[in-house]
């Protein structure tokens, strides 16, 4: 079995166990035996346990910018906050490693998280400044709202985004049942607060479709997003090796 092939079946196996026995309760014993190998083979991949369980965190991570990435270069629209907000809230729900880091799950997590936070600090620092830089590229080509301070813009749409993901566990019971609609409120939200509406995008001399109408409107926002987009994947192409270098890190060489 190649190294790592082998590693990603550790990996995969490890955060299996995490999410059904929490992180207390898993030994690396356990997690050699769902992997299918030794417990001195997983030792020869990462020197600790909290090693091992923070590549977890950083895979599902990385999963997830790579899916971002994508987007991105699919659709250039996919860099307003809306979308891009939206769609995390849906990989949320699909990726329950990602769940349990955004809702700090002490059940499963234990002093995983806390360990996490020391342990990627510079990751968390480079994301913030990401973001702050991603919101200053919308507003620079007028997707943006620019009547108030950027920064403030950025702690708006943290603590929204925030505060939809905590409420999955807290607001169950009365929450629309799809998580699909869900998200588009999230979306709704974060657009009625922070983006241009279309139809006040300012016309200009390259426009693809000139006049009014919401179909040269739709046509000036993608223009403007095309603009932007690729300032903004470079900066999340960046992120997405930092994450994968900070992965290998944790790796015993």
């Amino acid at each position: 079995m190649e190294r790592a092939e082998r590693a990603d079946r550790i990996l995969d196996a490890a955060g299996e166990l995490l999410l059904a026995w929490g992180y207390r309760r898993v030994t690396i014993d356990e997690i050699a035996r769902r992997a299918n190998v030794g417990k001195g083979t997983v030792y020869l991949h990462w020197k600790t346990k909290d090693s091992l369980f923070l590549a977890v965190m950083l895979k599902a991570q990385f999963r997830m910018h790579q899916r971002q990435l994508a987007r991105l270069r699919a659709d250039p629209l996919e860099i307003l906050p809306s979308r891009m907000m939206s769609r995390h809230f849906l990989e949320f729900q699909a990726e329950p490693v990602l769940r349990a880091v955004y809702t700090d799950d002490g059940d499963i997590l234990g002093r995983l998280h806390e360990t996490a936070r020391k342990e990627f600090a510079e990751l968390i620092v480079q994301g913030d400044r990401n973001l702050r830089h991603h919101l200053e590229v919308l507003r620079e080509h007028g997707l943006l709202r620019d009547d108030t301070d950027v920064q403030h813009q950025q702690y708006a749409l943290l603590a929204t985004s925030t505060g939809f993901f905590l409420s999955e566990a807290l607001l169950a019971d009365r929450a629309p049942e799809s998580a699909e609609v869900r998200a588009e409120i999230l979306a709704h939200t974060i657009r009625s607060a922070l983006e241009v509406p279309a139809g006040a995008l300012p016309h200009t001399g390259s426009d693809p479709v000139s006049g009014p109408g919401p179909d040269a409107a739709a046509a000036r926002m993608r223009a403007a997003a095309a603009a932007a987009a690729p300032e903004i994947i470079a900066v999340y192409k960046q992120f997405a090796a930092l994450c994968a270098q900070e992965m290998r890190r944790q790796i015993r060489d």
